[in-house]
């Protein structure tokens, strides 16, 4: 079903998946890649974890989608956080939830945000991170690119037009530029109606600057899932080792035999096998009723 709900004074749009049967059951709510809509990643991933008993949340942040916010498109972290605040405030007040039964579930991007989240959120008591992207700025020339994305921001400070790239490109310049990205948001493959091919140029500022790593200091004592491809050109398998390093127990690491980063986006038996893991995970590790 659709559901509205309200975050920083905006309304945000997401769909409410309840499995068959009698409830109530535990919740999920989904954060997923960059540039993404709940009609896409989080969608697919929020119905198929429906099945295995779970009310699921896929939702579209500020900026993007059919929820509100501007610049149209805009990578915001800490906005981002706050949905997910307000996310899991929604499902705590469903009478199909049960509230002491809340795990976060991030793709690619989304890892990162719902790995973050989960530390910081004692409401939330499991996280599980697909393909992730766990950004942060150490080991990157951070300092070399800062130049050209900061005098994007500055000419918009100074009432200049908010500047955008494409979102992804065969060939050419991009945020995620060549044809595996492509291959998914470029095609009918991964069409949604409300999503456009073109990002902030500052998003990438936000990328390259962001933390959400740290989130893995912080999570124990709850439990947390790392599934990740073991080909992976977007999002390191290096990087999921990291997150996966990083965490105390309760924790597991699960290889999907992956070729593509995309591959976990919609690809079967890839999906299957993430959903299968993550399902396992959460039904065994989140508190009892």
């Amino acid at each position: 079903m659709r559901v509205e709900f309200r975050a920083d004074g905006l309304t945000l749009v997401g769909t409410l998946r309840v499995p068959e049967g009698e409830g109530p059951w535990p919740g999920v709510v989904l954060t997923g890649p960059f540039t993404g809509v709940r009609d896409q990643v989080t969608g697919l991933y929020g119905e198929r974890l429906a099945e295995r008993g779970f009310v699921t949340l896929a939702f579209d942040h500020r900026n993007w989608g059919e929820s509100a916010g501007e610049p149209r498109r805009h990578e915001d972290p800490q906005g981002k956080l706050t949905d997910l605040r307000a996310a899991v405030s929604l499902l705590r007040s469903r009478p199909e939830v049960r509230p002491e039964r809340i795990a976060a579930v991030g793709i690619c991007l989304g890892a990162g945000y719902a790995l973050k989240f989960a530390a910081f959120d004692p409401r939330v008591k499991a996280f599980a991170g697909i393909a992730g992207a766990y950004n942060n700025p150490y080991g990157m020339d951070v300092r070399g690119i800062l130049p050209e994305l900061i005098g994007a921001l500055e000419r918009q400070d100074l009432g200049g037009e908010v500047e955008y790239l494409p979102a992804v490109a065969e060939e050419g310049p991009a945020a995620m530029p060549g044809d595996e990205p492509f291959a998914y948001y470029g095609t009918e493959r991964g069409a949604a109606p409300s999503w456009a091919n073109e990002v902030t140029r500052g998003s990438i500022r936000e990328l390259v600057t962001m933390d959400n790593l740290m989130g893995a200091d912080f999570l124990s004592p709850r439990p947390g899932l790392i599934v990740h491809g073991v080909v992976d050109r977007f999002c390191s398998p290096e990087g999921a080792e990291e997150a996966y390093r990083r965490l105390d127990q309760p924790k597991r690491l699960v290889w999907i035999d992956a070729k593509q980063h995309i591959d976990l986006y919609d690809r079967e038996p890839y999906v299957t096998q993430a959903v299968e893991a993550t399902a396992e995970f959460l039904h065994g590790h989140l508190p009892a009723s």
